[in-house]
């Protein structure tokens, strides 16, 4: 469950390293975000000469959460950090490449239309 104020951190290849969440899209009074929800965050730490820098506003998919989340085969699953991939207006990932483990079912997307964005040791 991510929450406003959460710091998490960003797992593509835009050049943010963490952010701070301070939206959550979906509902006027929604308080948590889970997998696959759409939040808005602060950049707070970011790399130099890359496309994100400091104190931008952004949009982001939840990736990773530490909260554990059921899935429908009835196992549970959970991270040990919170993370988010930074998107565009059409939702489309602004990276080229995500890091790390990545969650499938919280995306929404077929294994095949994320396929191209994920790094091969997720792929299998």
């Amino acid at each position: 469950m991510i929450q406003v104020g959460t710091n998490v951190k960003i797992t593509d290849n835009t050049g943010a390293k963490t952010g701070r969440v301070f939206k959550i899209l979906g509902g006027s009074k929604r308080r948590y975000a889970r997998l696959g929800d759409l939040v808005v965050l602060s950049i707070k730490t970011a790399e130099p000469r890359k496309l994100l820098k400091k104190k931008d506003v952004v949009r982001g998919v939840v990736v990773r959460q530490t909260k554990e989340f059921r899935r429908k085969d009835g196992s549970y699953i959970r991270f040990d950090d919170n993370a988010v991939v930074i998107v565009d207006a059409k939702k489309e990932p602004k990276g080229a490449r995500r890091a790390g483990r990545a969650n499938d079912e919280g995306t929404g997307q077929s294994r095949a239309q994320q396929a191209p964005s994920l790094p091969e040791s997720v792929r299998r």
